[in-house]
């Protein structure tokens, strides 16, 4: 992955082909032309859970365009880090009764959520 810098505070990730820009808001200085990185990052946990859950669902034939995740999270005051993040993975009402506690398993298994959970060691260099 290369990181360029783009203008403005527009900063972009390059990755397997794909440009994955972000920007910061008007009032942080930015043009609030795409996402910030961290709310990219925070994307990143819903998504994860969901493609989690859309393959789950697809895997049995259950239609999944009626199904929402509603992501919410909490601060701590002192540090602006999230403290707890919580996903409601909103069912439609004939979404099989027998696959709810799976569904809640499969949206745990995500990769970015385990990657939190277990962070990784990180090393910044300049070369």
């Amino acid at each position: 992955m290369e990181i360029t810098f783009d203008g403005g505070k527009v900063v972009t990730a390059h990755s397997h082909g794909h440009i994955i820009k972000t920007d910061q808001s008007l009032k942080d200085g930015g043009g609030d032309t795409a996402p910030a990185p961290f709310e990219l990052y925070l994307a990143s946990i819903g998504t994860c859970a969901g493609i989690y859950v859309k393959s789950f669902c697809d895997n049995r034939q259950i239609e999944a365009d009626k199904i929402r995740i509603i992501q919410t999270m909490e601060y701590d005051k002192e540090t602006g880090l999230p403290s707890s993040v919580k996903l409601d993975i909103r069912l439609p009402d004939d979404f099989p009764e027998k696959y709810k506690a799976s569904i809640l398993h499969v949206a745990g298994l995500c990769k970015v959520k385990k990657s939190i959970a277990n962070p990784p060691v990180f090393e910044i260099i300049a070369s």
